[in-house]
């Protein structure tokens, strides 16, 4: 039958007629997400974007290190409809890059978040001067179909949090009487 022009998916283009009348499995037309189809979804998950808290606040002394960390949750978990199934998608944060603002040292990567002292996993020493450090986080995941069992999404996607400047300033002696 030749096809009219103008004429879009799912028109009737000439009578039904039944051939016969059974029960067929269709899971062939819909499958399952794929792997590389989740990673998809997984890209364009709102995943945080962790903040980059640092100690000592507001200014940090030349010659002593300023430590980083993130206290944002490092676990994430989406469930999202894929052609009808229900993917869970649990997002970890895998990898810290730290971005010092120091041209001397421009990143330092961890493994895990950190934490004040001290629990520090991440600390630089400046010179005086301002600076700017950011954190980008990398993310992996595992996902299920369904209730399925987890399976690993693969690749990884990332986020950069949002940057935090501050000062560090030269310590100055200063010589006191003890008898005044």
């Amino acid at each position: 039958m030749e096809v009219p022009p103008g004429a879009q998916p799912g028109d009737l283009l000439g009578r039904w007629t039944t051939v016969r009348t059974a029960c067929i499995d269709i899971t062939a037309l819909n499958p399952p997400p794929s792997p590389e189809e989740v990673f998809a979804y997984f890209q364009r998950l709102p995943l945080p974007q962790l903040t980059t808290s640092h100690a000592p606040p507001g200014r940090g002394l030349a010659g002593l290190p300023v430590v980083f960390w993130t206290d944002a949750p490092i676990t994430q978990t989406f469930t999202v409809d894929v052609r009808g199934y229900a993917v869970v998608i649990v997002a970890e944060a895998q990898r810290y890059t730290w971005r010092t603002g120091d041209p001397a040292a421009p990143t330092l990567t961890t493994t895990v978040p950190g934490g004040a002292y001290p629990e520090q996993a991440t600390e630089h020493l400046y010179r005086s001067g301002t600076y700017t450090a950011s954190l980008t986080v990398t993310w992996g995941a595992t996902f299920t179909v369904d209730g399925s069992a987890p399976a690993d999404v693969p690749g990884t996607t990332t986020t950069d949090g949002p940057p935090v400047t501050f000062d560090v300033v030269e310590a100055a002696a200063v010589l006191t009487n003890p008898y005044d």
